[in-house]
Order: structure tokens, then sequence, then C-alpha cells
């Protein structure tokens, strides 16, 4: 079954796994974030079933849209916040990343079916909120005379979903946990840097996405964590086994150590993550 755009399934058709492959495939931009509502709203109101038994096959790529171009993430353009120009292209690379993530939610609904009911229940509410944070994105490339898709943007994020496309708990460590994660700890950058410039309404809108992405990893630690000990594996020391065998490059900080306590990081993980980004880890005592 390959990717494909403007799909005819509708959320009446019942079986949340063709649905998640619908809304990963299609391809339109305006019916990706429609399909991806509607469905959402359908599961949530207990209309559709999670079978695996009926459904029909797992796809492996994503639709995007014709005119996105695909570079290296070295060719991607760089430019100063100073102008209209650099905000568009910060603005552009985090509505890149956003619409990876609503795909990346989709793609963890339907590829990884016999769990529990609960796992979909978050995976199919990330994609929703990924969708939102991606028109919150989309509409301010507009306000600024442009649209996703006007510059290029790299695969990584995907790359990564392909390395872990065979284990759910490989998918759980490596995607909330690792490149997820990184946004928590570069949006508070963002932001000062916007407000410096004087663009209050992107900073507003990085920190709607901020606040809701703490719930995307915590989601990815909850279920990483569950699939763990349902194998009898201890998380901490499989976590940087997995980050050793899967993860391309460095561990880079700084990292966001509140958020990701609150995202479901433990103290002993962020001491070693610290170790291996060179910063400094976490103080100890309460109220930490």
């Amino acid at each position: 079954m390959g990717s494909r755009s403007g799909s005819t399934v509708k959320p009446a058709d019942g079986n949340l796994f063709d649905l998640a492959v619908a809304c990963l495939a299609e391809a339109d931009l305006d019916r990706k974030l429609a399909l991806t509502a509607e469905v959402a709203a359908a599961w949530r109101s207990g209309r559709l079933a999670a079978d695996g038994m009926t459904a029909g096959p797992v796809i492996d790529s994503p639709g995007r849209p014709a005119r996105l171009e695909l570079v290296a993430p070295r060719d991607l353009p760089r430019r100063k916040l100073t102008s209209p120009s650099g905000r568009a292209a910060l603005i552009h690379a985090v509505a890149h990343i956003e619409f990876n993530a609503i795909n990346l939610a989709w793609d963890a609904v339907q590829r990884f079916r016999g769990l529990p009911d609960e796992f979909y229940a978050d995976w199919v509410g990330v994609a929703a909120e990924e969708a939102e944070h991606f028109g919150l994105m989309r509409e301010r490339l507009a306000d600024l005379g442009g649209d996703y898709g006007d510059l290029p943007g790299h695969d990584g994020l995907w790359e990564m979903a392909r390395r872990t496309a065979r284990d759910p708990l490989a998918r759980m460590a490596l995607v909330p946990r690792v490149l997820e994660a990184r946004g928590l700890d570069v949006t508070p950058g963002m932001i000062e840097r916007l407000r410096a410039v004087g663009d209050q309404e992107t900073a507003a809108r990085l920190g709607i996405i901020l606040r809701e992405e703490v719930g995307h990893v915590a989601a990815g630690s909850r279920w990483f964590r569950y699939l763990c000990a349902a194998r009898g594996l201890e998380p901490r020391s499989t976590f940087f086994v997995l980050l050793d065998d899967l993860l391309t490059g460095e561990v880079r900080g700084p990292l966001n150590l509140p958020d990701r306590r609150r995202a479901g990081f433990d103290d002993e993980e962020l001491d070693l993550l610290a170790q291996r980004a060179g910063v400094s880890g976490a103080p100890s005592g309460p109220g930490r």
C-alpha cells in the first residue's frame, strides 16, 4: 500500500489502523490536517476500534507536499532573525519539525499493533496536537507572505523513524525521548531570540508548542517504561544502550532540566545525558 493523496477513507469506516494509514499517507496539507482532526475526534468519541486482524497493511512512506525539497542539514538556509526572511526561515524549520511530528505520531499508531488502547489514545492525541502546532507555524508563515514548502527541509526525523520501524521500544526511546526532547532544550532559546528582535507573536506560538511538547515526550517516557517492564528490561541502561546503537551524532546541550523532568526523565538519566553533552548536570536535593 503506497503513499497517496486525496484519500477517501472516512472516520466512519471504523478501524483506527486504516485511518492512521490514511492520515500518514495524505500529502495535501489541508486534507491531512482536517483528516487528523476528524480521526482524533472519532477515536475520542469511541467510534473507532484498533482492530489489527481486519486492518490493511502498514505503509513505510509518509505523504508530503510534492514541492517540498529535502536536503542535507548542512544545506538548509541560515539567516539572521533581524530580517523577515530570517524569521521566516526559522518558522519554516519549526513547521517542518511539526509536520514530521504529525507523521511520526500516525506512524506509531499504524505500525505498532497489538498494544493497549491507551497507547493509541496517547499517540492519536499527539498527532492532533502536532497538527495544531503545524497550523500555528503555517499561519505565521502566511503572515510573512510564505507557506510550508517554500524552503527546503531535511529528512533526519523520518530517518530515525526508518531506523526504529521494527521495534516500538526503540521508537519510544529515540523519537520522543531524544528527537522531541531536543525541542524542549532549544525552544526556550528560540523564544528569547525572537522576543529580542520584537517578534512577540512567533514567540508566543512557540510557547504554546513548548508547553504541549512536554506531554508528548512524557508519553514516550511512559510507553518506553511500559515496554521495558513487559520485556523485563531495566529502563535506564536500556535507554543508553539504544542511544549508543541507534543515535547518529552526539547528545548536545543545553538541557532543559525542568521540562525534561516533567516529561519523565529521572535525575540519573539527566546526569548521564549532561555528561555526554559536556554540560552541568542536575543539582541534587528537593525542588529539583
